[in-house]
């Protein structure tokens, strides 16, 4: 029997209703359709362990090749199939289920797993028509479903720390146990604000491991000392969303760009940061800078529409990963983070940064 989590089940959702549905909308900021903009689908391809498996579409039929024979299954039965199967998993309130319903159409159609085989890089490829190009590219997406809890864009690790020096004030170690024991809901803010009060300043140092500091600096030369900025605001201020953190950025310009005539230079910085994140750019690990070409996201909204964002369509892309992503708090005893220590007679003073979807 096939179980999985919310998150699972909607990729096969996310199968059976663009077939249903034939194409491929786009989305925006919003996470709503582009009035006007759809890619007709031709054909979607799944990598399964026991080999891979083509799903075209000829007028109301589905043709399914990959085994010997070849299966012919009616557009109709994916559209109802995809309406149960949306409702099966919006009822359901176990951490992982079965949908035996489901389970049998999908054996009948060679869909025996509900993710993907974990040596493809996306979840889903589907080959589209460009109808501005009149081209027919192949898509990779990984599937985000707003029917489960917000997934990570950016995994919290003690990699993603940023080290900052605190200067302007001498402690006792009294005064830095009786920081560090703050156990409020807050704790880590109400540490911060206890330096500050004491005449304490942070200063950025440098991120805890070479690598992502390398990783950013490959992206762009001023990205460690940018984020480094909103990390600390997210810790010392009541905002956690990307826009408000690097609004807050722009207004101070911590870098004293020349903004006269109002270039956005956070913004743009931000978002090339975040589309390498999505679209592979991992902390622990060196970047070349090279995107799997295929890379996007398909959304799969609690209302069911499934919407594209693709590096193809590269402005609604990073519009969206700005306007639905927050910074979040992860386990600062697990990472490392948020209190004060001593080294080389100097006290410091780590942050981390973890980045999740809004819904």
């Amino acid at each position: 029997m096939i179980t999985g989590n919310k998150g699972e089940w909607s990729e096969i959702y996310a199968l059976f209703k663009l077939l249903g549905d034939k194409q491929l909308f786009l989305g925006n900021k919003d996470i709503e359709k582009l009035e006007g903009l759809v890619y007709p689908i031709i054909k979607i391809l799944r990598s399964e362990n026991n080999g891979n498996f083509e799903y075209s579409i000829q007028d109301e039929i589905i043709l399914i090749s990959g085994n010997e024979e070849i299966l012919k299954i009616p557009i109709s039965e994916f559209k109802d199939k995809a309406l149960f199967l949306l409702n099966a998993i919006k009822k359901n309130k176990e951490r992982t289920f079965s949908i035996p319903e489901i389970e049998d159409f999908m054996q009948s159609i060679n869909c025996f797993s509900l993710k993907a085989s974990s040596s493809a890089k996306t979840d889903i490829t589907i080959v589209v028509h460009d109808q501005r190009t009149n081209q027919q590219p192949t898509l990779g997406f990984s599937i985000k479903s707003q029917l489960g809890s917000p997934s990570t864009l950016l995994n919290a690790g003690k990699t993603t720390n940023f080290i900052f020096n605190i200067v302007g004030i001498n402690l006792t170690e009294n005064e830095i146990r009786d920081i560090n024991s703050i156990a409020s809901r807050s704790k880590i803010m109400d540490r911060i604000v206890q330096i500050q009060n004491k005449g304490g300043q942070f200063v950025f140092v440098k991120t805890e491991r070479k690598i992502f500091s390398n990783n950013l600096v490959l992206i762009d030369s001023l990205l460690p000392e940018i984020l480094s900025q909103i990390v600390f605001d997210f810790y010392s201020s009541e905002f956690s969303n990307l826009t408000d953190l690097v609004n807050k950025t722009a207004d101070k310009n911590p870098l004293n760009f020349d903004i006269e005539n109002e270039h956005k230079f956070y913004e743009y910085k931000i978002k090339r940061f975040l589309t390498d994140v999505a679209l592979g750019m991992m902390p622990s690990k060196v970047w070349t800078g090279k995107y799997d070409a295929t890379g996007g996201y398909l959304i799969v909204k609690e209302n069911g529409d499934v919407l594209c964002y693709h590096i193809y369509n590269r402005n609604e892309f990073e519009d969206y990963l700005l306007n639905n992503t927050k910074l979040d708090t992860a386990s600062s005893s697990r990472h490392g983070f948020g209190e004060i220590y001593e080294e080389n007679e100097e006290l410091y003073f780590k942050l981390n940064l973890q980045i999740r979807f809004t819904k």
